[in-house]
């Protein structure tokens, strides 16, 4: 294992081996590191990047491990790192996620995410678009908010608006859109409107000089489109427990919840086949 003291130290270091595709796990607390990192691994990452206060998990046999001391106390902290990380491994394919995140996509339960990212590139896409899906546990009061055995989600309340050009508010972006749904669409009184949407590129081809901006967009426009002018792609989904936490335990909001459970909830059984039939990601034409 690699171990950085800190992002600056990562940064400085004339040499880092990283071989790809490369997860980067961004850990704010210590809720899940290691079934965090753990499915990272399963799904086929050859390089997991583990940054945070948090003691990482051992390493996993053929997987090499680099852990960077880090805090997520500034509003551009998550942007640097994944800029120096960018920075440390152009032309690798990259994937982001928080602690208590997991990654799905289409048939991931028999094809690795090198597989589906060859395809991807295929298709001539540098980046793909992915959903974070809240999850949350079905009895705060027995579970806290994280849970992995009774982990529910939002079956419907899903849904999509254009994204104004900054620069022609009046105009729509082509193939971008702003979507919201889960926690933060039920409780949007208690999550800042810019923290509301749902979708971040989840996976994305490093290459000089891209630079992903604090709202998990990044600088290179097509990056942040859903699919390609010909047809629809690949889409993914991040299976999240982060606003649950936010929410059961920041104090303007924890008061005022005893119970994520709604009408809609349903449990979440683990499966992308599940996140398909609900339409929370996409095949495309991937078979």
């Amino acid at each position: 294992m690699q171990t950085y003291d800190s992002l600056d130290a990562f940064r400085d270091a004339p040499r880092v081996a990283l071989d790809g595709p490369v997860a980067l796990l961004l850990c704010e607390d210590a809720t899940e590191v290691a079934s965090s990192f753990g499915h990272m691994v399963a799904r086929g990452f050859r390089t997991v990047v583990v940054m945070g206060a948090a003691v990482p998990p051992p390493g996993a046999e053929g997987v090499r491990t680099v852990r960077i001391g880090w805090r997520n106390d500034r509003p551009d902290a998550v942007a640097a790192a994944v800029n120096t990380l960018i920075d440390k491994g152009p032309g690798l394919w990259m994937h982001m996620a928080f602690n208590a995140e997991y990654l799905f996509f289409p048939f991931c339960e028999t094809r690795r995410v090198a597989e589906m990212l060859a395809f991807h590139a295929e298709e001539r896409r540098a980046a793909m678009m992915t959903y974070v899906v809240d999850l949350y546990a079905a009895d705060l009061g027995a579970t806290g908010a994280v849970c992995l055995k009774t982990a529910h989600l939002d079956a419907s309340g899903y849904y999509a608006n254009a994204r104004p050009d900054p620069d022609r508010p009046d105009t729509a972006l082509d193939r971008q859109l702003d979507f919201f749904g889960g926690l933060r669409w039920r409780y949007e009184e208690h999550v800042p409107a810019a923290r509301r949407r749902i979708d971040r590129i989840g996976l994305f081809r490093a290459v000089p000089g891209l630079r992903m901006r604090p709202d998990f967009t990044f600088s290179e426009t097509e990056y942040n489109t859903y699919a390609c002018p010909w047809h629809n792609n690949l889409t993914a989904a991040v299976c999240s427990f982060r606003a649950a936490k936010a929410l059961a335990t920041n104090a303007g909001s924890r008061a005022g919840i005893d119970s994520f459970m709604w009408d809609r909830s349903v449990p979440f059984d683990w499966r992308s086949g599940q996140l398909l039939d609900l339409g929370l990601m996409e095949p495309g034409q991937w078979f």
